[in-house]
Parts: C-alpha cells; sequence; structure tokens
C-alpha cells in the first residue's frame, strides 16, 4: 500500500518550501517576482538548482515541479506544471509532477469556481521566466559572454555565436548563486514560439489511475491506522439522546465507540456518532448494530411536496425581494403580441462524487499536532474549519492534498475533515474515516431544488418586450455578525440560489420584473458545478425558445437578436461584471456554422435545438441533435460545443476532456437524479434509485472547439456544462413539440404519434 507522501517527495516538499532552504520566490502584488523574506540563495543539502517554491532542477537536469491546487479530475496537476515548463523550455518528458500540501507559500490553494487557471496562470509564466532569464545568466556567466547572445532550448542554454551548449543540470550551482533578476531583465515567450501549451499531453497520474494504484484520499495507508465509520441524525440538524454504545463495543474488532456532541453548523461538525474498528469492514458491520435515539429537530416537518406547495402559494404574492426592476413589465405584457406563461422546477439533487467522502487524521497530543490526509477542494478551509472546532492551532495542523476521486463542488465543504479530526482526538492512533455510499447520498450539501414562475411576451415583429421571473429559492437560517459586535438571525440561499437582476436576459429586456422568494429549510447546501449556472441556463433559454416559437421565429436569430450588439456591465464599482456580448455572438454564430444550423430537414422524431451560457468567465454555445423514438425514449445524436475561455487553451487533450465530461455531466444530470424529502429525510440511499447516466445513453458524438481570443486565459471544468440542458430540451421541443418545464427528464413523457 502507498506511503501518502514519499520520502523523496517530502525532501522535496520540505526543502523547497521551508524557510533558508532555497532561493525562494513569490509573485508580489502587481506580478512583481522577489525573493520570499527569510530565505537563503543555495539548497546546500541536495546541491539543486531551486529558484522557487514551484521548481527544483537537479545537477542531473531532471526536472520537478510541484503543483499545488488539488486535483479533482480537472486536469491541473498537468495543466499548470506545463506552464511551467514551457516557459523554461524544457522537454516535458524530463519533467516529474509532485502534489503540494497546503502551504502558505503557494498562495491560494482552492480548487472551485473554474478559477485555479485564471488565478495562476500569468504568474506561473512570470515564475517558470525568471528561473529561465536565471540559467540563461548562469551559462553567459561560466562562459563569460553577454547574457542577451545565449538563449534556452529543450532543457539547456545555448551559445548563438559560438555553438556551445549546457545543459541546465550543469548549471545548477552556479544560477543558485545568483540573485533574483529584475522585472525588466525577465522576457516571457512569444505565444507563437510555444511548443508545449496547446498540444494534447496526457495527464500526469493517468497511468496510475488506470492501473489503480494508490493516490486517493481512500488509499491512504498509515501504520497502525484505525478505520472509523460516524453516523448522523437522518434528519440535518439532529442530535444523538442515546445509543447503545455498550453493546457497539463488544463487536468484533471494535476499539472504540462514543458521541461527539458537534455544532450547530450544518457544514461543520455535525453531532453524531462515532465507531472506531481495526478495519473498515469491522466499523460498518457494528454500525449495523447501532441503535440511536435522536431529537430530530425542526426539520422532520420538511417534505418535497410541502415545499412544491409553499412554492406555489408564494408564486405572485407580494412581499417577494426584489432583484431587477426595470420599466413595467405588466403594463410591456399587456400591450405584447403574444405572451408566454410557464412554470419550471427543479429537485435537490447530490454530487455522487465516485469517491465518497474521507479522511485520515493522526492526532499527536504530545506534541499538540494534527496530521491530515484528505482529498479537499479547499484546503485552508479545511484547516481553518478544523482549528475553530477542535481548538488546535492553525500552524500546528499539517493537511496532505490527496487526489479525489470526483468534486464538482462538494469536496470545497469540509465536513468530513473535520469529523475525522474530532474522532482522532480521542483515538490513540491515526484514523481513517470512510463515509459509506448512503452517508455520501444523504449528507451531501445538495445543490438547490427551486422554482420558477415566468411570464414573457414578443411585439408584432417579434422582439422580446417584457420578461418576469418570480425564483422561489431555499435558503437556511444562519447567524451573522452584525457591525456593532452582536449576531443576527437571517435567511441565506444555498448556494446556486440566489439569482442576480444581472442574470441573462434581464439587462436586455426594458421591461424586467426579477423577484425572489426563500423557502427556509433545514438542509445544507453547496455548490453544485457551475452553481446557479447549472439550472439558471436550463430555465431561461427554455423560456427563451418558448418565446421564439410564439414569435414565430428561428432560436438562433431570435437570440442573435436580443443579444443586441453592444457590450453591457452589471452592477457597479469593484462588484461590475462585464458581458461581452461580441464574445457571446461569436460563439454562438460559430456553433452554428459548426453545427450546420438551419442546414438540415429533420424527420419527426428529429430536432436540434440551441443555447449558450456566460459561467464562470467563460464564454459557451451549444447545439444538441436529438432522436426521440415514438415511445419516448430519447438519444443524444450529437453536441457541438464552442467556447471562448481567452487566448490559450493550455492543454488541448485535458480542455476537450473537460468540455465531453461537461456534457455527460450535464445530460446525467438533466435526465436522472432527483431527492425526494419526507419527514426531513432524503429518500434516496444509494444508486439503485438514484441512477445516474450509464454508457448507452451518452452522447454518440460530442465535438469541442474553441475560438482563441485576445482575452486572458480562464478556466473550463463549469462553462461548458450550463448550455447542455437547455440545448438538449429546445431540440426535443423541436422532435416532439413537447416542452420540458421539470426536472429530471426521466419523470417527462415524450412519446409522439
Amino acid at each position: 500500500m502507498n506511503r501518502p507522501v514519499s520520502p523523496a517527495r517530502r525532501r522535496f516538499l520540505g526543502t523547497s518550501a521551508g524557510a533558508g532552504a532555497a532561493l525562494l520566490l513569490g509573485v508580489q502584488a502587481g506580478g512583481a517576482i522577489a525573493a520570499l523574506p527569510g530565505t537563503g540563495r543555495a539548497d546546500g543539502a541536495a546541491g539543486d538548482f531551486v529558484p522557487n517554491a514551484f521548481i527544483r532542477i537537479g545537477t542531473d537536469g531532471r526536472v520537478t515541479l510541484v503543483s499545488k491546487q488539488p486535483e479533482i479530475g480537472q486536469g491541473i496537476k498537468t495543466s499548470l506544471p506545463m506552464v511551467l515548463a514551457e516557459e523554461l523550455d524544457v522537454d516535458w518528458k524530463t519533467v516529474r509532477v509532485v502534489q503540494g500540501d497546503l502551504n502558505p507559500v503557494y498562495g491560494s490553494q482552492g480548487a472551485g469556481g473554474s478559477t485555479s487557471t485564471p488565478a495562476n496562470y500569468d504568474n506561473f509564466h512570470r515564475l517558470g521566466a525568471t528561473a529561465r532569464t536565471m540559467l540563461v545568466q548562469a551559462a553567459a556567466q561560466t562562459w563569460n559572454v553577454p547574457a542577451p547572445e545565449c538563449r534556452a532550448e529543450h532543457g539547456a542554454v545555448v551559445h548563438g555565436a559560438s555553438g556551445r551548449r549546457l545543459g541546465y543540470g550543469a548549471l545548477v550551482r552556479t544560477a543558485s548563486a545568483l540573485p533574483v533578476p529584475p522585472a525588466a531583465d525577465v522576457v516571457l515567450k512569444d505565444p507563437a514560439t510555444y511548443r508545449l501549451l496547446g498540444t494534447r499531453v496526457g495527464g500526469v497520474d493517468n497511468a496510475l489511475v488506470v492501473a489503480g494504484k494508490p493516490l486517493f484520499g481512500i488509499d491512504t495507508r498509515l501504520p497502525g491506522m484505525l478505520y472509523a465509520t460516524y453516523v448522523k441524525c437522518p434528519v440535518p440538524g439532529g442530535r444523538p439522546v442515546e445509543a447503545n454504545l455498550d453493546a457497539v463495543k463488544r463487536m468484533p474488532g471494535v476499539k472504540a465507540a462514543f458521541i461527539v456532541e458537534g455544532t450547530e453548523n450544518l457544514h461543520g461538525l455535525r453531532p453524531g456518532v462515532a465507531i472506531v474498528a481495526d478495519s473498515t469492514w469491522n466499523a460498518f458491520r457494528a454500525r449495523k448494530q447501532l441503535r440511536v435515539t435522536w431529537d430530530e429537530g425542526e426539520g422532520a416537518e420538511h417534505s418535497w411536496t410541502g415545499f412544491v406547495a409553499q412554492a406555489q402559494a408564494a408564486s405572485g404574492q407580494p412581499g417577494a425581494a426584489v432583484m431587477r426592476k426595470d420599466g413595467d413589465v405588466d403594463a410591456a405584457l399587456a400591450g405584447a403580441a403574444r405572451t408566454v406563461a410557464a412554470n419550471y422546477v427543479y429537485p435537490f439533487i447530490s454530487h455522487a462524487s465516485m469517491e465518497p467522502q474521507n479522511c485520515t487524521a493522526w492526532f499527536k497530543p504530545r506534541e499538540g499536532t494534527l496530521e491530515l490526509w484528505a482529498p479537499t477542494q479547499n484546503p485552508g478551509a479545511g484547516q481553518a474549519l478544523v482549528a475553530s472546532t477542535c481548538n488546535i492551532p492553525k500552524d500546528k495542523i499539517i493537511l496532505h492534498i490527496t487526489r479525489s476521486g470526483g468534486g464538482f463542488g462538494r469536496r470545497l465543504s469540509s465536513d468530513f475533515i473535520v469529523e475525522a479530526a474530532a474522532i482522532a482526538q480521542k483515538v490513540d492512533a491515526p484514523v481513517k474515516l470512510t463515509w459509506t455510499r448512503e452517508d455520501d447520498l444523504q449528507h451531501d450539501h445538495f445543490r438547490a431544488g427551486g422554482f420558477h414562475f415566468l411570464r414573457g411576451g414578443v411585439d408584432a415583429q417579434g422582439k422580446v418586450v417584457a420578461w418576469h421571473d418570480h425564483f422561489v429559492t431555499f435558503a437556511n437560517r444562519v447567524k451573522k455578525k452584525e457591525s456593532d459586535g452582536g449576531t443576527a438571525s437571517v435567511l441565506q440561499p444555498g448556494s446556486g440560489g440566489n439569482l442576480s437582476g444581472d442574470e441573462f436576459p434581464g439587462r436586455w429586456v426594458a421591461d424586467c420584473l426579477i423577484e425572489q422568494t426563500p423557502l427556509e429549510c433545514r438542509i445544507p447546501m453547496g455548490p453544485w458545478r457551475a452553481p446557479g449556472s447549472n439550472v439558471f441556463a436550463w430555465v431561461f433559454h427554455s423560456f427563451i425558445d418558448e418565446l421564439a416559437h410564439a414569435a414565430g421565429r428561428d432560436p438562433l436569430a431570435f437570440r442573435l437578436d436580443l443579444l443586441g450588439d453592444k457590450d453591457l456591465v452589471a452592477g457597479t464599482g469593484e462588484r461590475s461584471v462585464p458581458y461581452n456580448v461580441g464574445r457571446m455572438r461569436n460563439v454562438l454564430q460559430a456553433v452554428a456554422e459548426r453545427s450546420g444550423w438551419g442546414q438540415r430537414q429533420f424527420a419527426r422524431g428529429q430536432g436540434a435545438g440551441i443555447a449558450f451560457h456566460f459561467s464562470h468567465r467563460g464564454y459557451v454555445a451549444e447545439v444538441a441533435e436529438v432522436t426521440v423514438a415514438k415511445e419516448g425514449r430519447l438519444h443524444v445524436d450529437r453536441v457541438v460545443v464552442v467556447a471562448d475561455v481567452g487566448a490559450q487553451i493550455v492543454n488541448l487533450s485535458g480542455a476537450e476532456n473537460q468540455v465531453q465530461g461537461a456534457v455527460i455531466d450535464g445530460l446525467s444530470t438533466l435526465m436522472y437524479p432527483a431527492l425526494d424529502i419526507d419527514k426531513g429525510r432524503i429518500v434516496q440511499s444509494n444508486f439503485h434509485d438514484y441512477p445516474l447516466l450509464r454508457m448507452p445513453d451518452t452522447p454518440t458524438k460530442v465535438e469541442a472547439h474553441f475560438l482563441k481570443t485576445d482575452y486572458p486565459v480562464t478556466g473550463l471544468g463549469e462553462p461548458a456544462l450550463p448550455p447542455l440542458a437547455p440545448a438538449v430540451c429546445n431540440a426535443i421541443f423541436a422532435a416532439t413539440g413537447k416542452r420540458v418545464r421539470e426536472l429530471p427528464l426521466a419523470k417527462a413523457d415524450l412519446s409522439w404519434s
């Protein structure tokens, strides 16, 4: 079994990130590269060149790069080191990539919101270029020639005039003694000369993943390790009153069983019962004999049918929060040539990651330290939650970031980490907490359900003249600090459950009303891939399609007309969000061209649908082509995706993978998953009653195209997902005349004659 941190990796991470071990470079405000305070100039112990916390070059020329962001399947462990390798001008085949643990020297280490690439891309270019500049200077000094006469090339420095060549390994000692060059002396490579960026590069862990090697948090093994399970009230917010702990402790292999008091934080350490055993099997077996009396609390009153009734009662009633109000929507609707009213509904869903939540924790009371191994998207937040909950100083908490078997926003939460930490404080050994699949499904931080009550109108020329959306969402009651130091109880919509008045097409319609009513609930909610956008795109672009049909216009032309040709800015001041209409028009026109929109006559039961969305800095448009059999069986034949995510695709293979994965994930979420709630409990328990997309249902063909534009590089993990659902549903309407207004699609009768 694997050791979570190999000796070589631990030595590198320790010497490259520890004060005084080497010359470490940090990125200051404005992008300047400078030595970090308190660091030395050379790594005398290993004799390597360590120009910054992310790069090590050995005397043998071997290049080791640190990937600081969590790898959750989005490919960042490959793509960010590629940026360093490009500017270093080294052969990728000579590069070794290691995962960095949580360390302040690396800066921000979260992976969420498709921010990993845009937050690091420019800085990594500068870090790589600074290291290359130092190597070139070292060669020039060795040859006693001007540095401009030398160039880096495939892991070596070449003197242009004489043809002399020195590999990086031969320059390590000289480069280690050099000062950090000023920014003016560091020149980034011309993108036209890139040899690595923009090519297809396989993931650095691919071979290990395919071979089933231990890489993930759930694979962690430590000497003398024990295994834990943690049982929480099936109703969120409930607490254990009593349990048959003595009987459980007598079970084979059980080492301990105890109640954890927990906190009121639905996203933190919830109260529960811990069972610790000599194997996961024995812990799970003992769990089956556990009997707990629960105080279920107010959440036991919740049900999905009750929420539906509350939403319907709230529709059209006064008192909703006004998110946007332009003009007079009622007057505009009264004067419209045609009007459409429709209600759209979607359920709570789970993240359903392949790897259940898990964390290994080792508390050492003598040293006062806690060591953690966790598949987390947000290690800093995990460390902070553990520190505040378990009363351990942050600098005494060591967190090793393991590879995650899927995240989709779920591992931005740290409840599973703090549970492991709390259990470890009561156990004199390292302990691994593993959630069951049922835990993972029923104690998720769910994507919030929602209800949209829509009205819209078009004039005689087929232009949108009115838009009204009354959004009924879900919210938790939380305590917030006030300016006077006190606290107030407020309703806080779940992640992705807060509708901005700037959401398309709000700013594009002169007479527009967007309202929001929160329904209070005790169900914990959290970010789900492309929060908000993943459902808003389906609602808005389906309803836009309804308006296009009512206007008797081509859906593409209708959207282009609605977009117009002027860039609009949402909000004011620092919170302003630019929406580049030109970029969106370009991807929309490009996807129409690539898909052959309007050039094919479909038979009855076949059709094409189009949609676009701006999400997480990315502009994406999609066309879906479907076949619906007479009995209602759907198959997605083809999906064409065009994305504008800036000036450079870092790893073409990874980018295509992200688009294909987003299409499949989006289709799966459209078709199958839904959670029912009864007496405060999630009814579904496992994949037998919470199905996901299977291989026969995946699209026959997914085409990914990228427009390279003169804008900053951004992420791609999320932007390609939101347009999929409306594109497919609009295609279903084109094929059958049936409009889908409730998810999941499995509920709909798509049969036609």
